[in-house]
Order: structure tokens, then sequence, then C-alpha cells
């Protein structure tokens, strides 16, 4: 704190009257100075790799939409229609009311009916429907971020997808407008969603960010983009290296015989093991810039286990444990085991004297063709739990709410078909996504929710083709909107999403 900043609080405690003495003056210029939150944002990607079939996650309720996604997936051997907002649970062994059937606990009939949400926006009525106005809701296990809607830090993105340019069903279908390659794809779709292009690329829009904002963290810019979910092509940048780590109390690998004071009973030894691996005195380049990464590597481990040990970062609120809803089993959620990992780094950016982070965690699992009412329920349920356990984490971190700083979003490969095969869904196009944190204009939706339903005879729906949801926001536009808030400028957004101009809408107003 500078002369002047005291001297003005000392004259504001001044005009209370001589009740403040003036070392009470200098307590509370010292807790303000303590309680200011620092200059810091980070971003957090939540990928959820497979494909998650996003029709099932947020619904739109209205009586014409309701009627043609309930058409569309109560059949097959194991149907997939969720019950209708207000629906009772049934209990097992059951007759429910709505379908006839008997429930089980892997049917939607024991899980009560989709959980209603008011956006703040009315939707706009797209062609092909009869509804007068639209009404949405979540999954039934999806109930805490029923909440984070309701109190304004959670939005939907909605109908998002991999795209060249805006697309109709017309053009789809005369092929004149180009396509996202291997469309379908998971490999090649992760990779589009992650850095715009197919399997191979180099870098990512996230390491993209994180080259443009590195300088901002000194020394330690090799905690710019942070992996808790191993390899990520989003976090490759020109210049950053991504750096991963693991969950737990100490997620930096230490290298065999570096953690100690002693290795083979002699206090020699760590000192010489780390000359040898570290030694840059080399004819090979390629042993060269091992021994390099392997100096930084070891330095790195160092400096994060130590900050790990401080009372800020150890105070973090420990991921809840996990109850599955179908089986009622305890699991291990990963998801919020990597958010609580994040979380920890969040409260030690300070210490590490870093500014601007770029996190990715992952869920996988979401590739369900197959026994889909035993699996996505509860997947979605632990992406309920780990983003209700981060809001909440978040919003006490050394006593100061970081929930501003730091923006949360989801991804995955691609949505799913809209119709079932009987027991799942197959890969598809468009699908909604969720946008978290206290900077985010939340308690709505985003984007263009699109017509439900197949085409039959007599109705042709113009958002879908071969039960396939075509997009109407692009994966640049999204990440066009938080490279802003992140604080990318237009122009360098303009170079790291290319196609971005190829759209009419630059920034999507959901933070």
């Amino acid at each position: 704190m500078d002369r002047r900043h005291l001297l003005r609080l000392g004259g504001a405690f001044g005009a209370l009257g001589t009740a403040a003495p003036f070392a009470l003056q200098l307590a509370a210029a010292g807790s303000a100075a303590g309680q200011s939150a620092p200059d810091y944002k980070a971003l957090v990607c939540v990928f959820l790799y497979g494909g998650n079939d996003s029709h099932n996650m947020v619904l739109a309720t209205d009586q014409d939409s309701w009627g043609r996604y309930f058409a569309a997936r109560n059949t097959g051997a194991d149907p997939i229609a969720l019950m209708p907002a207000g629906t009772p649970a049934t209990p097992v062994g059951q007759t429910n009311p709505v379908t006839g059937r008997v429930a089980d606990a892997e049917s939607p009939e024991a899980w009560g009916g989709v959980l209603p949400i008011a956006p703040k926006t009315a939707q706009a009525i797209p062609a092909g429907t009869n509804a007068s106005s639209r009404t949405f809701a979540l999954h039934p296990f999806m109930g805490s971020l029923q909440t984070l809607f309701g109190q304004g830090r959670l939005a939907v993105l909605a109908n998002v997808g991999t795209l060249v340019q805006p697309i109709t069903k017309a053009q789809y279908q005369a092929k004149s407008v180009p396509v996202p390659t291997s469309l379908f794809s998971h490999n090649d779709q992760q990779s589009t969603w992650q850095a715009l292009s197919t399997e191979g690329a180099r870098t990512g829009w996230g390491g993209r960010f994180a080259d443009l904002v590195a300088s901002m963290n000194g020394q330690n810019t090799l905690f710019t983009a942070v992996s808790a979910a191993g390899n990520a092509v989003f976090l490759s940048g020109q210049s950053v290296v991504q750096y991963q780590l693991s969950t737990g109390n100490q997620p930096a690998v230490v290298i065999s015989g570096q953690s100690g004071s002693s290795l083979f009973g002699s206090s020699l030894a760590p000192s010489r093991v780390r000359d040898l691996v570290t030694d840059t005195d080399l004819t090979s380049n390629f042993a060269a810039d091992y021994s390099t990464v392997v100096a930084r590597s070891i330095a790195a481990s160092s400096t994060i286990n130590s900050a790990f040990t401080q009372a800020t970062v150890t105070s973090v609120a420990t991921a809840p444990t996990f109850t599955n809803p179908i089986t009622g089993r305890t699991e291990t959620n990963t998801l919020a085991l990597q958010l609580q990992t994040v979380a920890r780094m969040i409260a030690a950016s300070s210490s590490l004297g870093v500014r601007r982070q770029v996190f990715f965690v992952s869920l996988g699992g979401w590739d369900t063709h197959d026994f889909q009412n035993t699996t996505q329920p509860n997947l979605l349920a632990k992406v309920a739990q780990a983003l209700s356990y981060f809001d909440g984490a978040l919003s006490n971190i050394g006593g100061l709410d970081r929930r501003s700083q730091v923006t949360t979003f989801t991804a995955s490969d691609f949505a799913r078909t809209f119709t079932t095969n009987g027991d799942g869904t197959d890969h598809a196009w468009g699908g909604h996504h969720f946008i978290m944190g206290g900077a985010v204009r939340g308690g709505d939706i985003y984007g263009q929710y699109p017509t439900l339903g197949a085409d039959v005879s007599g109705f042709n729906n113009p958002d879908n083709i071969s039960n396939v949801t075509i997009p109407t926001t692009s994966v640049d536009q999204y990440g066009a909107t938080l490279g802003r808030w992140f604080g990318v400028s237009d122009a360098d957004i303009d170079v790291i999403f290319p196609r971005l101009r190829n759209f009419g809408t630059r920034y999507l107003g959901f933070v």
C-alpha cells in the first residue's frame, strides 16, 4: 500500500470522528488490503469425451416440443425418454402412470420428472413448431445445476457445434456449403472442438489464449496452461507448454530419487542423480532437449508441491463423496477431484505469481450407443456434483469469493441422434452446453434452441437431418466469447478463430 492510499483511508476514518484511533485505522487498512481480490482470471474447460446426449440434459418442455421429444424417445427395448416435469418418481416394481411400464432402478420412470428452469429471456419460436412459447428443464439428476441456474451463475448455450459457416438443412442436403471434415468421428471432432481442425492439430485455442497472457505470469509461465486430465491439444500453444497435474495433495509427479534428502542411504545421491538427468553438455540435441525438460520438471514439481502445503491451499473444500443415483453405491467422481486440484491451483496463484491461467479437466464414458439409461444419468449426476462443488469451493478461498474471476464451460465431441436406436443414441452434431461463473450472465439460454422432432409424414423439421440436429451456433463463436472475457483482443481473436468472420454475431453475450 502506498502513502497516498494510506492517507486517504485515514481521512475516511477521520470523517467518522475521533472514536477510531489511528491503530484501528491501520488495522482496517491492513484488513482491506488483505481482502482485496487479486488481478486474476481463469478459464476452465470441462470436456465430456465420447459425445454427450445433451437432448436429455437440457430439454424443451412446452407441449409442442415435449410431444415430439417423447414420441421419438419413448420407444425401443429400453426407452430413454425422461418423465415430464412434476412427475413423481415411481417406486421400483410399481407401474408408472405416464408410460404404463413397471419401473426399475435403471428406467426413467424411477427418477421423477425433469427439473424446470425459467430463462430470463424468452426463446424465439423456431420454424416448424406450433408452440406459443417455450419452456425448459434439466435432467432429473442435475438438481444442483437447477439451483445455480436460478441463482444466476449458470447459463446454457443451445445448439452449438463445429461449423465452417452457417448452414441450412437445404444447403446440407445439396452439399452446397462446406461442413467440418470427418463430422461424426470421435478423434477428429474432439480435435476440432479443441483446436479447430481434425486430429493431428498442433495448437488449441486454449493454448493460443495462454500464449497471449503468459507474460503476465512472471517467472512461472509454465503454470499458464494446466491440465488435470492428461495431455490435451486444447492447451497446446505456439510457445506455451501445458503443465500436467494429478489429483491429490501433492499433484506434481516427482522424479524418483528427488523427493527426499537421501537416496540409497546417501545424502549426496539425490543431487548426483539430478546432475546426471539434467546434464546439458551433450552432443545429441535430443538428449540436451530432454535434459532441459527434466530440469524444468524437477523445478516445477518442487514449486507446485511446496505451494500446495500452504494454509490457503489446504483449506480448499474437499470434493464430496459421490453416490451413483442408479445403484446407490459410492463411486469416485474423478471430475470433482480434478476440479479440486484446479481450485487449489487458483488458491496458490498469488504465491506462484500467476495472474492468468487456462485449465483443462475431463470426464469420459459418454459414447452411449447402448445402455444409455445405465450410463448417462450417472455421468450427468457427476457433472452436476462436480460443478456445484467447484462453485462452492471458489466462493471462499482464503476468505475471498473468487467466482467472478473463473469461468467454467463444458464441451464434447458432438451431441447424439434425437431418436433412440433402442437403448441408446448414435453420433450426431449440434448440442447444448453449460457456462458457469460469477461473471456469467446466468439464468438464461443463449443461442437458438432448435425445433425438436424427427422428420415424419406431414412434418419436416428444418433443424434436423437424418435425426441429427444442425448447429446454429459455432464453436468459434463460443470460444471467441470466452476469449474476449479472458482479455484477448479482437485482432487476436480473429487470428485464433479465422472462421469467425463467416458468422454474423461474433460474441454471444453470456459472459
